[in-house]
């Protein structure tokens, strides 16, 4: 089923079912009025969506309405916790070859991940609005899920099936702001503002077989100022699955329902298929002929980030934002 919370004014919005079409939307009150209460009593709770939403699919629900992407905050507008991990080894071979780095051996069996906000998250078309242009604004798209309660201690298997839902992200950096950050040693902070999500977060069951072995094997799509830049696949290249990265969660605590755990910037080894961040394409440049070309995003710039199936309809809906400045 795909769930999505519009906008009401309150912190936590209105939990609605939306169609698998993303055509029609359909109020969930009668069942629960927000997605972390779901996510607290999701063995109870979700058929009873399952239910509305097979309704909403047979066009019989009787109060549905046209579904707006506009109106959506992020799924889970704030949750328990926001971890990110940096799943996609390439993307981190790229920038510390940029920068003449070699890859720790660790890297490969250790999954890198930060604890980001997770008190104000952005709604897809909100706006990703920047105190100044010069901190480095860049775009990460990216594949998230968002988990029921998994134990302390639990293996990656057992992690795995402790996810409840999926989505995609985009995990915005503020470059400029980084290396001064981690120089302190203490890792990011000012540099990761407001994450952004898609309009709906999907069970794993509505990808198919294109859910395998912890991964989603979909190209997922970047579109910078109407321009295609990257059509990357999010399956076969990520190093570590959802399911270690839980579990690296939870080597040393619970993971509770409503956490939600990024992929990190999905990225490959071939070239061709583009990028997912801006820093991975001036890693790139850098590598090829010694200097970054590509500028980071300026006021008004816009990012789309997007996921099909394989029968080319939309899964997620679309992260569709403008970089805009601190109103004055």
């Amino acid at each position: 089923m795909k769930l999505a919370t519009y906008k009401d004014g309150s912190r936590d919005g209105q939990l609605v079912v939306v169609s698998r079409d993303l055509s029609t939307a359909h109020y969930a009150s009668g069942i629960a009025t927000r997605l972390q209460q779901v996510l607290d009593d999701w063995n109870f709770l979700s058929p009873q969506l399952e239910d509305l939403y097979q309704t909403l699919n047979h066009g019989k629900a009787r109060h549905a309405f046209p579904f707006e992407p506009a109106q959506c905050a992020a799924p889970l507008p704030r949750a328990c916790q926001w971890a990110d991990g940096s799943a996609f080894i390439n993307h981190v071979e790229l920038v510390r070859k940029a920068r003449g780095a070699d890859v720790p051996e660790s890297f490969y069996t250790d999954p890198l991940m930060y604890q980001g906000g997770s008190d104000d998250f952005l709604g897809p078309t909100d706006d990703v609005v920047c105190a100044s242009e010069e901190f480095g604004i860049d775009f990460e798209a990216e594949v998230a899920v968002v988990t029921g309660d998994v134990a302390m201690g639990s293996s990656p298997d057992e992690a795995l099936e402790g996810i409840r839902l999926l989505m995609l992200a985009n995990d915005v950096s503020l470059r400029n702001l980084i290396p001064a950050e981690l120089a302190k040693g203490f890792g990011f902070f000012q540099s990761k503002p407001a994450t952004a999500f898609s309009p709906v977060a999907v069970t794993p069951d509505e990808l198919g077989g294109a859910w395998k072995g912890g991964r989603v094997h979909l190209n997922l799509e970047s579109v910078w100022n109407g321009k295609r830049v990257g059509l990357c696949d999010a399956g076969d290249e990520m190093t570590f699955h959802f399911g270690q990265l839980i579990a690296h969660i939870c080597r040393t605590r619970n993971v509770r329902a409503g956490s939600i755990v990024g992929s990190g910037t999905v990225s490959n080894k071939d070239w061709s298929r583009g990028y997912s961040c801006i820093a991975e394409k001036r890693a790139i440049e850098t590598i090829e002929s010694g200097t970054p070309k590509t500028e980071f995003m300026r006021y008004g710039d816009r990012i789309r980030i997007e996921m099909k199936g394989s029968d080319g309809m939309s899964l997620f809906g679309a992260i569709d934002q403008r970089v805009a400045p601190m109103p004055n």
